[in-house]
């Protein structure tokens, strides 16, 4: 445990895309942390949420489906968008292209708008998902750039725009992590070599590299902390 068990209690958080990945570790943390966290997202996941976490589904493609998984949460304190799609070699396909954008980024400012009054009346923050793509461009990943570049910049926009309500707004750009969606990468050396030689750390990333420094934004200590975008990449970005 990095932080103090009960340093959420009392807290009311939202996590989307948390069923599976990176989104299900940081929900664990925040309520092992004493928070009362609803996870978003679609199907069963991969069984790794914590019982005391409320499951519920949602499409953030979809207001309707939103609002629905919304109903009952009157106020909250802390939003993660973690919901996010990538579809290496497909996406110069325009139709694909779209659908990373609905979902990646489309999806990222439609749980921001929804929840900000919900927000606002507690002062609360909210930290979204880039990436190190939202620097660098992919090959084969141009709307997962894409939408992580725009990730980057909504933040930054919202931080300007929310801070009258109180609340502030920040993301994480992790870099390479092992996910199920990196592990074709991870498998094959002539890919994992190249990624790994760069990275001044000399390892992939763990989902709970990306939470710790993810919940960190949430703490007290980030209070003076508004628009940041994060890295937490290993040191890839800096060679």
């Amino acid at each position: 445990m990095t932080y103090q068990v009960d340093l959420f209690k009392g807290k009311r958080a939202l996590v989307a895309g948390a069923t599976q990945g990176i989104g299900a570790v940081i929900a664990n943390q925040l309520a092992e942390m004493g928070a009362e966290v609803t996870a978003l997202g679609l199907g069963q996941g991969d069984g790794t949420l914590v019982p005391k976490v409320d499951v519920r589904q949602a499409d953030v493609t979809s207001a309707e489906s939103l609002a629905e998984a919304l109903q009952g949460i009157d106020q909250l304190d802390i939003v993660f968008n973690c919901a996010g799609i990538i579809q290496r070699g497909a996406e110069h396909d325009l139709e694909v292209f779209e659908k990373v954008l609905a979902v990646n980024l489309t999806g990222t400012m439609r749980v921001c708008s929804a929840t900000r009054e919900r927000l606002k009346a507690r002062g609360g923050c909210i930290v979204n998902t880039a990436s190190m793509l939202s620097f660098f461009g992919g090959g084969l990943v141009p709307g997962y750039s894409a939408s992580k570049g725009g990730v980057a910049q909504l933040t930054k926009s919202l931080a300007i725009a929310y801070a009258p309500d109180g609340i502030r707004v920040n993301a994480v750009a992790p870099g390479w992590i092992d996910t199920p969606l990196t592990k074709p990468l991870q498998n094959d050396p002539a890919r994992s070599g190249p990624i790994l030689a760069r990275t001044p750390l000399g390892r992939w990333g763990k989902p709970v590299d990306v939470a710790r420094a993810a919940v960190f934004l949430c703490t007290p200590a980030a209070s003076f902390m508004t628009g940041v975008i994060l890295p937490v990449d290993g040191g890839y970005m800096i060679t």
